[in-house]
């Protein structure tokens, strides 16, 4: 059996604040096998984002163990840094946000290759400039253009070549095409896909839209105010959701079927605070199937084959 590329075990990240520890995330395992792409998603606020930036250590965690390539990397120093850096990379939700105003196009591509020194003359870092450029889809002639004077679409090309410099094995894909027009989004999308194929990359690709998760993804994880409800290869997810959040967030997909007869799950009640949470279920409070039982601690328990859900009433409601 071949070793993952990235596996998560018990993962938690913790932020102090004035009422007590928000619990962004909270006991998170998977494991994502080379060349795959794990969707992960949920409403916003559950911690979707702040997994994918503990796992690269843009913040640290609190507790759990990060394992790349089969080496522990949960806690770094200064020549761990440099290898995470040159191959676990992210690409923002924000293409205009994420750049930045004063660089160029040329420079903020040429960043990461100066600072790793990997170069060695200006020839060969304006060959590996241009082909980054080619790689992505960025015309060669608006290598001196600045970020305002690009597209959304082209801004966010920009920012997933920057994340290739360094040729790296994972990227963490946090919403990147959010804040793109649709028919941008499609685009962007399957360069994503032809890079992955291409590039033999791994993608944790975090999204709130279910339609582009299912379009890229191998597996799904869905989230719940920092703990992971259901995991399930990604088909298999939208044919037979197996927990009540689940469902509903499925029901909420649009349909361009007119004469479709949906119904739509409307989840009532109030979201339970992320800020020092009791044991149980945090779906309880907004769960139409709530019981005595889901005050106690909920674990992760495979239902299906690779399909794991964390709801004590899940194998009553689905009849399994």
């Amino acid at each position: 059996m071949s070793t993952p590329l990235l596996e998560v075990k018990n993962l938690k990240k913790f932020f102090d604040t004035p009422r007590g520890k928000l619990h962004a995330v909270d006991g998170v395992s998977f494991k994502i096998e080379k060349g795959q792409t794990l969707g992960v998603v949920g409403e916003s606020g559950c911690g979707k984002s702040t997994l994918g930036r503990t796992i690269i250590h843009l913040l640290e965690s609190t507790e759990g163990q990060i394992i790349f390539n089969g080496e522990d990397i949960t806690h770094i120093n200064k020549k761990k840094r440099h290898y995470i850096n040159e191959n676990m990379q992210i690409v923002f939700q924000d293409p205009c946000s994420s750049l930045n105003p004063r660089r160029t196009v040329e420079e903020t591509v040429q960043e990461p290759l100066l600072i790793s020194k990997r170069l060695k003359s200006k020839a060969s870092l304006q060959a590996e400039t241009e082909r980054l450029m080619d790689l992505v889809g960025v015309d060669r002639r608006l290598r001196l253009a600045y970020p305002h004077e690009l597209d959304g679409g082209r801004r966010q090309r920009v920012g997933i070549a920057r994340a290739l410099s360094l040729s790296p094995q994972f990227i963490v894909c946090d919403e990147p095409v959010s804040a793109l027009d649709v028919s941008i989004q499609a685009q962007v999308l399957n360069l994503l896909q032809d890079l992955q194929k291409t590039q033999g990359l791994t993608y944790m690709f975090v999204t709130h839209d279910l339609s582009v998760v299912r379009h890229i993804s191998d597996n799904i994880c869905v989230m719940y105010l920092g703990q992971l409800v259901e995991t399930s290869p990604s088909k298999e997810l939208f044919v037979s959701p197996l927990h009540p959040y689940t469902k509903a967030l499925l029901s909420a997909i649009p349909s361009t079927d007119i004469y479709a007869k949906r119904e739509r799950i409307t989840l009532k009640g109030e979201i339970t605070s992320p800020i020092d949470p009791k044991p149980g279920c945090r779906f309880a409070a907004r769960c139409p199937y709530v019981c005595d039982k889901c005050n106690e601690p909920q674990r992760l328990e495979e239902l299906l084959p690779n399909h794991f859900v964390s709801c004590c009433r899940a194998r009553e409601i689905n009849d399994l």
